[in-house]
């Protein structure tokens, strides 16, 4: 019998025992799950617990040691990380990356161009397709502005803007590469309890109405277990719980890793 017959359909990512060390640091300690489509996937843990190193293995910033992630079935590994946006995989950053000089809508239309085509004699000339591929990167990035009412900033640059603006501008940019699966590292760092309520609303909106499946990694609690469908915790690079978010909230292994209660995992770990 056939995997989808026996199993139903693929999960969109699945984490498959990965592990990655740093010199003698385990960052990872063979980390597994899965995030099926349309979910919203919340990553938890202390600092140093392996989220972001987690984080940048789906990005292909790094590589693993050991293990597979495999996107829609097949392994993401051998893809460097500048084409791993090809396939539908899109993130913000906790530091965020925008480029400050260039205007709001500039940033946005930026984030498309993983999916455009062109060539320097075509661009050059500015053939009828180059034009409309370049019309169909600003509709898109239009689109995008008014969903996430920063059209009264699309004309100034991203530099001067507040850091929830900022953000905003970020989430659209990746937005505006039409990911299947969106990576959100840290969204709420920095942001007003008003604004991480708009937030929480607004990564569902995105879910329900782009048909986007969310990766969050964040330290906000309350963020992560309003808006998660399923919640996975780390502690020193090994997963210690994943459910619901009520059911990772009451996991004793959890509460010993926020608490600083009970032993520790021995050996070196990353920070």
């Amino acid at each position: 019998m056939s995997r989808g017959a026996a199993a139903g359909p693929l999960p969109l990512l699945e984490i498959i025992d990965v592990a990655l060390r740093f010199g003698g640091i385990v960052a990872l300690d063979g980390v597994s799950f899965t995030i099926e489509p349309g979910q919203i996937l919340g990553l938890i843990g202390p600092n140093g617990a392996g989220k972001t190193t987690l984080f940048n293995c789906v990005s292909r910033l790094y590589t693993p040691n050991s293990g597979d992630i495999r996107f829609e079935g097949l392994s993401t590994l051998h893809r460097s990380p500048h084409r791993i946006a090809e396939i539908g995989i899109a993130r913000t950053f906790q530091n965020l990356a925008l480029f400050g000089p260039l205007s709001v809508l500039d940033n946005v239309r930026i984030g498309g161009h993983a999916h455009s085509h062109g060539d320097f004699l075509s661009d050059a000339l500015r053939l009828p397709w180059v034009r409309r591929q370049e019309r169909e990167l600003t509709d898109t990035a239009w689109s995008l502005l008014r969903m996430l009412d920063l059209e009264d900033v699309a004309t100034r640059p991203a530099s001067g803007l507040p850091l929830g603006t900022r953000k905003r501008v970020e989430l659209a940019r990746a937005l505006a590469a039409r990911p299947k699966l969106l990576m959100l590292d840290e969204p709420a760092g920095g942001l007003s309890h008003g604004d991480v309520a708009e937030l929480g609303a607004l990564i569902r909106r995105i879910r329900d109405e782009r048909r986007v499946t969310v990766l969050l990694v964040e330290h906000h609690m309350n963020l992560v277990m309003s808006v998660s469908d399923k919640v996975v915790a780390l502690d020193f690079g090994r997963k210690i719980a994943e459910g619901s978010p009520a059911q990772v909230q009451r996991d004793p292994e959890v509460i010993r890793a926020y608490l600083g209660t009970g032993p520790k995992a021995a050996g070196n770990h990353a920070p």
